[in-house]
């Protein structure tokens, strides 16, 4: 008597969740309604869980089977990039990888590595999002993100680093002129400051001490953008002081649109990181990713120093 394979129940299951139909998801298994009914019900007893929620007219997952089927498309995926890798020589990455990057860091000095990427490899397919704020990635189906700041200690994730990026402090003459130039880092306190979301609830800057040591100032947050090229018009508005790497404002400051104010203080740094799902096996499509970022980030010129060149 031959073993029934336990994962045929799982296959059921995808296909009447992505269907959204017993019937469909019945004919396209080549099975009757009756047996695809009994493979989901022997599933759901085995995992001690309800997976679907079904009526006369329609068929919609549980919160429960919405985790099953990411945690399932997943593990397809990660069975399709290795069957491909081995049928491929492990030499051509295939596949679709999605990556969220920081707005306007992402846009400059991410996004030109990876269409060059896509150009070399016809079947590596990309979809790529800007976003500021923390992404769960199991939870949101990324692949990949990069992020800039200090990364909490997460033992599901894995980072390397690209390199970091050095902070001014800056306004327009304009605003400077109304509310006067901050000489020490305790009076930002008194002054309007603009933060992007990143900087979550701590409305604090980075400078540097004197003594070799960075130390975070509080500051009076008036305005928050959505991202770093936001920030930056907002400075150019003269609706106040900011804290942006030097590679987003150098045109400004050498045309003096933006003055740099707290020289000697300001210079603090930021890490840049690209920041993956721990996993015994890394598919290929992502290794290719990850590599080619690593190796950009070493080159001149490539947006990943601390000088902004």
């Amino acid at each position: 008597m031959a073993t029934q394979d336990p994962f045929l129940s799982v296959r059921h299951f995808v296909a009447v969740a992505q269907s959204g139909s017993f019937t469909t998801a019945a004919l396209a298994l080549g099975l009757t309604g009756s047996a695809l009914s009994k493979s989901i019900v022997r599933l759901e007893a085995r995992l001690g869980v309800k997976l679907l929620h079904r009526t006369t007219r329609r068929v919609s997952l549980t919160l429960e089977g919405e985790a099953y089927l990411a945690s399932c498309l997943q593990a397809t995926r990660v069975l399709e990039e290795a069957e491909s890798s081995f049928s491929s020589g492990q030499r051509n990455p295939s596949g679709r990888v999605r990556i969220d990057l920081p707005a306007a860091f992402g846009r400059r000095h991410v996004l030109p590595l990876l269409l060059d990427l896509a150009s070399r490899h016809p079947q590596l397919d990309l979809s790529v999002t800007f976003n500021e704020r923390k992404v769960d990635l199991i939870q949101a189906n990324i692949d990949l993100v990069v992020r800039i700041g200090a990364l909490e200690d997460q033992a599901d994730l894995v980072a390397r680093r690209l390199g970091e990026q050095k902070l001014v402090i800056c306004g327009a003459p304009s605003y400077l002129a109304l509310r006067g130039v901050p000489l020490t880092p305790d009076e930002l306190s008194r002054h309007d400051c603009i933060i992007d979301w990143r900087s979550g609830y701590r409305h604090r800057w980075l400078l540097n001490n004197g003594a070799g040591q960075t130390e975070a100032y509080d500051i009076q947050v008036r305005h928050e953008m959505g991202d770093g090229e936001a920030v930056r018009a907002a400075a150019l508005a003269g609706l106040g002081l900011v804290q942006v790497p030097t590679w987003l404002v150098s045109e400004q400051l050498a045309s003096g649109a933006l003055i740099p104010v707290l020289i000697d203080q300001s210079g603090g740094e930021m890490p840049i990181n690209v920041i993956w799902a721990r996993s015994q096996h890394m598919q290929l499509k992502l290794r290719v990713v990850v590599d080619a970022l690593l190796l950009a980030a070493q080159e001149s010129g490539s947006g990943f120093r601390a000088d902004g060149k």
